[in-house]
């Protein structure tokens, strides 16, 4: 895989589709390796260059000692784009990929186009996540094996059933984050950026189509988020998933896929 170099921190990414075309730039969750975006990267791939990079702390990328923030990490995903010598780029970012995706839109002019999806633009007036499911998804019971541990964490963020109803897709992402998911330290040290990140004064600089998507029954980030984020981007066009939890883009991945495409297909 290739990987670049800023300031002393190796940022590691892949590359799906062919170079010369449009640049689609995916920036993942807290903790999520890029395995997350698998199935939009293989959706995409035939008409775009898609980059998916390891977020510093995460899987092949370096893990220089916390806390980071989403702006710092916005400055590893331009690292990406100057290494492929991209002009422009489509960024699409989910949950803590969304926040750095709106630092990015903030501070490079080469983004050409903004997808959030189940993300939130900070700040007082965000819904935060609610203390119980904070609770959840920062810790284990002790004696949890670690695929269990897994298993666990993620609960808030899949639908009742999920597990039930696609037991083998539940296997092999547990398998993709026990091999490519952040360090310990590398989540702690992303998760205060997540709590620190505020861009909600600003985000009327950001002048280019936006598609904001989110499922309404998203327990970690509230679906109030994206109405916020649609009242303070100047361009925003808001979806919202009915019934869809945090990894709606993953349990409902065609419908997801094929409303991302469409979007791009009419600002590409």
């Amino acid at each position: 895989m290739p990987s670049v170099t800023r300031d002393g921190v190796t940022i590691d990414y892949a590359v799906d589709g062919e170079p010369g075309e449009p640049t689609v730039l995916l920036l993942e969750g807290l903790g999520y390796g890029r395995w997350m975006w698998r199935w939009l990267a293989e959706a995409l791939a035939d008409d775009y260059e898609v980059l998916r990079p390891d977020n510093r702390g995460t899987g092949d990328s370096d893990a220089p000692e916390g806390p980071y923030t989403a702006a710092e990490m916005a400055a590893d995903a331009a690292a990406v784009l100057d290494d492929r010598d991209a002009d422009a780029a489509h960024v699409c970012g989910a949950s803590m990929g969304g926040m750095i995706a709106q630092e990015l839109a903030l501070a490079d002019d080469r983004v050409a186009s903004l997808t959030l999806l189940c993300t939130s633009p900070g700040g007082d007036d965000a819904t935060p996540t609610p203390p119980d499911v904070q609770k959840h998804i920062s810790s284990a019971p002790e004696d949890a094996a670690p695929r269990e541990r897994i298993r666990y964490l993620m609960e808030p963020a899949v639908s009742d059933g999920f597990y039930e109803r696609e037991p083998e897709l539940v296997d092999r992402i547990v398998d993709w984050r026990l091999a490519g998911d952040a360090t310990p330290a590398g989540r702690e040290a992303q998760a205060a950026a997540v709590a620190a990140f505020d861009a909600s004064g600003r985000l009327d600089a950001v002048d280019v189509p936006t598609l904001v998507l989110h499922g309404t029954a998203d327990r970690v980030l509230p679906a109030e988020n994206a109405e916020l984020l649609g009242e303070l981007l100047p361009h925003a066009d808001v979806d919202l998933f009915d019934g869809g939890p945090h990894l709606f883009f993953v349990e409902e991945r065609e419908r997801v896929n094929d409303r991302i495409r469409a979007f791009l297909g009419g600002v590409a």
